[in-house]
């Protein structure tokens, strides 16, 4: 299972998001028991959200959408997280492609 998915709103992301790294990075697409998920490292710590609007602020950038635009719809508190980005789906899919293995 990939570990992102395409709807009429945007992408559907699922990602693993690694607090308190020494940057911060999209590290590539890593196997976990329920599919694959994007890992991502980020600096901040997972106190209140810090880690979370790190991962949603790497994601806008990555993605060359708003910060508005990305939102974490699952996984608040946990290290794995379903986050969504809104915009046109053909194209956030072609820059989610990079992070797949041929």
């Amino acid at each position: 299972m990939a570990f992102f998915r395409a709807d009429h709103q945007g992408l559907l992301i699922t990602a693993r998001v690694s607090p308190k790294a020494s940057r911060t990075s999209i590290v590539g697409v890593m196997p976990t028991p329920d599919g694959e998920a994007l890992k991502i490292a980020v600096t901040a710590s997972a106190d209140k959200g810090k880690a979370n609007a790190a991962a949603t602020a790497l994601l806008a950038k990555t993605f060359e959408v708003a910060k508005s635009d990305v939102a974490v719809v699952a996984g608040e508190t946990d290290r794995r997280k379903i986050l969504r980005i809104s915009g046109d789906p053909a194209a956030l899919t072609v820059i989610a492609q990079q992070w797949i293995k041929s």
